[in-house]
C-alpha cells in the first residue's frame, strides 16, 4: 500500500530554485517516500513532530500522519549551519 505525499508551496518554491541535477535526486527521493517515507537517511528532529531526509547537501523536511498514511513535505533546504534553527 502506498503513501500519499504532498509537497507544500514553500517546498515547491525551494525545489524550483535548486539546480536540475540536485532537483532530480530530490524528486527521486520524494517518489521513494510513496513506498516508505522513513526509508533512507531519515532522522526525527528534536523537539518537533517533523522528520528530515538527507539527499546530498539538501534536506527534505516533512511530517508523517500514520493514520491516514500521508506525508506532508513543507520545506527543502540546503544544509548550512542554521538549517534546523527555527
Amino acid at each position: 500500500m502506498s503513501w500519499l505525499v504532498g509537497v507544500g508551496a514553500s517546498a515547491r518554491k525551494s525545489l524550483d530554485r535548486i539546480p536540475t541535477a540536485d532537483r532530480r535526486r530530490i524528486e527521486a527521493a520524494i517518489g521513494a517516500m510513496q513506498i516508505d517515507p522513513l526509508s533512507g537517511d531519515v532522522v526525527k528532529l528534536a523537539g518537533t513532530e517533523a522528520f528530515r531526509r538527507r539527499v546530498g547537501n539538501y534536506r527534505i523536511i516533512f511530517d508523517v500522519d500514520f493514520k491516514t498514511r500521508s506525508v506532508r513535505i513543507f520545506d527543502v533546504l540546503r544544509r548550512s549551519t542554521t538549517t534546523y534553527r527555527r
